[in-house]
């Protein structure tokens, strides 16, 4: 009986090890519906799924859900069937492609993408379709490669073309490229990575999204607000309880620089040169025990130049800025530091977190109600999943609060910002949220989504209070708005990556009643 204990095992190992050989080492877009898969079968105990930065490589997730596949026993019908449809969709050339080719250490997939979509709140419609492709694949084992772009267009009379509303919520920003026309807004999202995979990481260079942290409503530390930007990316776990991730990212400030910008020649008019800003972004994730994680990170946006020393992924950031600039504030960068604990199935089918955003703290006068200055964030949320036996129902609940002047720097080129758009939780400085929803799956890929958000928003402020005022002004000063929304949500994948979805949407007496359809992403 052990011989053959022993031989099954190894036969398990082969069959793994064979299907980690063909996966892809392709990112797979942060919105894909298997990451919520996981992330819940994760809470249940099932799997260990690292998923705190986001995105993830096609070939990760593909290995994940393997391993959910050796468990397969503990699954619900529904579980397995949504397992099967993962796999297939992971495992390199498992399912017909609108493109496929293989050669010697190479492949190459490609499948359009197309939206459209509708909505109507007394007689403001809004119209939005788009159209592109995404082609991926890899050379060799360990290289990846993905290239990803759609053009959208919208219209209409109750079109938010800013999308820095609250009524636009966490939706993310954009750059319209028709700014001048009314009601209408025309844009591009393009996502390229280049993904090499070694022992135990991979280095990545590219242009996406990046996400840190959990969050049901919003991301405090890192989000999809703001659009795509370029980074240099790795990620590491040199031992089994102890990974870390670095990105170096380049952003937009949105600012001219006169003293770089110039006239053309011939009186052809002028270019505007605009000041360059970076971000670099480090952290660490400590598995303290089986289901309890600790990351902790620090983030450092500066200006000008770019500078070698935070193209250093162990480097202190903070105490590099602070030597590097002889501590004067005037020449200095703008640092974050951040943390998160995150609690899986310790309490059964629970997942239990909390994160904190340090934008600054004034230690000598920590407890001092006149000279503390307290800038930080922070979200405490929770969910429970098969309530009251019910599989797949999940109910939760999240609060967040920005206290003021979070995310805004002395320099308005070193604000926490990406093309004007915040880059943590898009409720911004000076306000809270909470949030109560609930989830559930009653056939394979129908998804059904009910929440409650409650948001409070204060003003910004100046610069003179967020610096020299003494007190600081409380919380919530210059109160500006409070907001309630229902929101109801379903969305089902009729074949892979085909969505069809409908939402209903209550905001501030205002109903907004919305279908879609879209493939590709």
């Amino acid at each position: 009986m052990s011989l053959f204990k022993k031989s099954c095992s190894f036969l398990l190992l082969f069959i793994f090890l064979q299907l980690i050989a063909v996966a892809q080492p392709a990112y797979e877009r942060h919105t894909h519906e298997v990451y919520n898969y996981l992330y819940r079968l994760a809470q249940k105990g099932i799997v260990t799924f690292n998923d705190n930065v986001r995105p993830l490589s096609k070939s990760y997730i593909h290995a994940v859900l393997d391993s959910v596949a050796l468990k397969e026993a503990m699954l619900s019908e529904v579980e397995k069937k949504e397992l099967s449809f993962y796999l297939r969709e992971f495992k390199e050339g498992e399912r017909k492609r609108i493109l496929s080719a293989k050669g010697d250490g190479f492949s190459l997939y490609a499948d359009p993408i197309f939206m459209g979509s509708y909505f109507s709140s007394k007689g403001k419609d809004v119209k939005s379709y788009s159209r592109g492709i995404n082609v991926w694949g890899r050379i060799g084992k360990n290289l990846g490669y993905q290239f990803a772009f759609h053009d959208t267009n919208e219209s209409g009379a109750g079109l938010d073309t800013s999308k820095k509303s609250l009524f636009a919520g966490n939706s993310t920003g954009i750059v319209n490229l028709s700014p001048f026309a009314k009601n209408k807004a025309s844009y591009t999202e393009v996502r390229a990575n280049l993904r090499y995979e070694f022992k135990n990481g991979a280095v990545s260079v590219g242009q996406d999204y990046l996400l840190w942290g959990y969050g049901e409503g919003g991301r405090l530390i890192l989000s999809d607000k703001a659009p795509v930007y370029p980074y240099i990316r790795l990620d590491y776990q040199p031992l089994p309880w102890l990974s870390f991730n670095y990105t170096h990212a380049f952003l937009r400030s949105n600012i001219i620089d006169s003293s770089d910008s110039y006239p053309i020649p011939g009186g052809m008019g002028f270019r505007p040169v605009e000041i360059s800003k970076y971000m670099a972004s480090h952290s660490f994730d400590i598995r303290l025990k089986k289901g309890l994680i600790l990351s902790i990170g620090e983030s450092m946006i500066y200006n000008d130049k770019l500078n070698i020393g935070y193209l250093i992924p162990i480097m202190f950031f903070k105490a590099f800025d602070n030597n590097n600039n002889t501590g004067a504030i005037e020449k200095g960068s703008n640092g974050q530091f951040f943390l998160q604990l995150s609690s899986r199935n310790q309490i059964k089918n629970t997942h239990l977190y909390g994160t904190l955003f340090i934008d600054e703290v004034k230690l000598s006068g920590l407890f001092d109600k006149v000279k503390q200055r307290n800038q930080l964030g922070y979200t405490i949320g929770g969910s429970l999943t098969d309530v009251a036996g019910i599989n797949y129902f999940t109910i939760g609940g999240e609060y967040t609060r920005v206290r003021p002047f979070v995310y805004r720097n002395l320099l308005a080129a070193q604000d926490y910002l990406h093309q004007g758009y915040l880059m943590g939780d898009w409720i911004g400085s000076n306000a809270d949220r909470v949030i109560l929803y609930s989830k559930f799956t009653p056939l394979p890929r129908l998804k059904l989504y009910a929440r409650y958000t409650h948001l409070r928003k204060g003003g910004a402020g100046t610069l003179v209070q967020q610096y020299t005022q003494q007190p600081q002004p409380p919380f919530l000063f210059d109160f500006q708005q409070r907001s309630d929304e229902f929101l109801f949500n379903a969305s089902y994948e009729y074949i892979y990556r085909l969505y069809l979805n409908m939402q209903v949407r209550r905001f501030d007496q205002q109903n907004i009643v919305s279908v879609g359809l879209k493939y590709g992403l």
